[in-house]
């Protein structure tokens, strides 16, 4: 069961949930650990982050309403006109080249929804921030990170002004996830029990640590001082631990006892 990271973006950045789709093995990007569940050599799925395209295949071309969205550049946005299921996927490292290019930190190896998603979403600033959208004329992945041409970004200074802006794209515009596949942000607030049924907590948010993605759980707890407390558990998402994941019940169940 890959899961796409997509979900939050960087750790740092908070997931509507960033980006995006996680298997039991990682299909790309950094490799997933490969977790061994009894049966031979049969390799159980491992929960990866994004699942990266191959990069001869990872450039989009621009369509005849991609042609139209460039001529119409950087449109303002409001948060009335802002995407409800926007998510955070990545940043804004720098100018690329000298023609508007973009050089994007993916979150959590979110390259897949970025070069998917047609029209992008751009939050710069903290306390004031300005909202925009383009449309997204071209990207691929270029090393570590993600290379992009929007629409009305025609030049090098154009590209530094968008510096250290957030970028956002609709959850109905992320690529079709595969069988046993799951995108981080649809794997918040799911309940997860074991398979005696004892009630572990609720995914409170995802972690990659480059082996692996890993569940953190949260549940009600007493802390030493008698009072109420968020006890947490880290639970590796691979197929060795995680046996089903119910996206409709809202409910994941895994091979892990309370007391761990």
């Amino acid at each position: 069961m890959p899961v796409h990271d997509d979900t939050q973006a960087d750790r740092g950045a908070a997931a509507a949930a960033g980006d995006v789709p996680r298997k039991n093995h990682d299909a790309g990007g950094k490799s997933g650990a490969e977790a061994s569940s009894g049966g031979g050599s049969r390799k159980a799925p491992s929960f990866g982050a994004f699942v990266r395209k191959p990069a001869e295949r990872a450039q989009t071309r621009s369509s005849a309403s991609e042609a139209a969205g460039a001529a119409e550049g950087l449109r303002a946005e409001t948060p009335e006109t802002w995407p409800a299921d926007a998510v955070e996927v990545g940043t804004v490292l720098d100018a690329y080249g000298l023609k508007g290019g973009l050089k994007i930190a993916p979150h959590a190896q979110g390259g897949k929804a970025l070069i998917a998603a047609k029209r992008w979403w751009l939050l710069k600033g903290r306390e004031r921030p300005e909202r925009h959208s383009a449309v997204r004329v071209s990207a691929k992945v270029h090393s570590d990170s993600v290379v992009g041409q929007l629409g009305g970004v025609a030049d090098r200074d154009a590209a530094l002004r968008l510096r250290g802006a957030r970028i956002y794209v609709s959850r109905a515009d992320f690529p079709a996830t595969e069988a046993d596949e799951y995108y981080w942000v649809d794997l918040m607030g799911l309940h997860v029990a074991n398979e005696a049924g004892v009630e572990l907590g609720t995914v409170a948010d995802l972690i990659d640590n480059g082996a692996q993605s890993v569940l953190r759980v949260e549940y009600p707890s007493t802390g030493k001082d008698g009072k109420p407390t968020t006890g947490e558990r880290l639970i590796p998402f691979v197929g060795v631990f995680v046996k089903t994941v119910d996206l409709a019940a809202k409910r994941i169940v895994v091979d892990w006892e309370a007391d761990y």
